[in-house]
């Protein structure tokens, strides 16, 4: 019997639901749907069945306390510290640096809404050849 993944989408709230789409798009490679700029929502599809979407609607309020829920990031290809400058250029920022003198460790980093996520050791690093 074949798995079928009963999380079919991660939501952020969001200020600007495509902005913040447009961000997360360039972290994660997926594709931002057919929607409208002006909209209340914004949608990236992973382009695979299984794999949830993120999908960003629109809320009034910005973000005002720490995550409940956050998202960690492990580069398909390079290193964790190319993937943090990589993001850096996109917008998004250091919140804290929790790196280790043995090369282990993440660093958190917040989108461009504030709304925190980890980048960890990319796959290269951890030994696991991406498929």
């Amino acid at each position: 019997m074949a798995y079928l993944n009963p999380v079919r989408h991660i939501t952020f709230d969001a200020r600007d639901p495509h902005a913040l789409a447009r961000f997360w798009s360039g972290l994660t490679g997926y594709p931002l749907e057919d929607s409208d700029p002006d909209g209340e929502w914004a949608l990236l599809g992973p382009g695979q069945p299984g794999v949830p979407g993120l999908l960003f609607l629109r809320v009034p309020d910005a973000k005002t306390v720490k995550n409940r829920v956050h998202l960690d990031i492990q580069p398909p290809s390079g290193t964790r510290d190319a993937e943090v400058e990589r993001l850096t250029g996109l917008g998004a920022r250091v919140v804290d640096d929790r790196r280790t003198e043995d090369g282990l460790g993440w660093v958190v980093m917040s989108d461009i809404e504030g709304n925190e996520f980890c980048v960890e050791r990319g796959a290269v690093e951890r030994g696991v050849v991406p498929a």
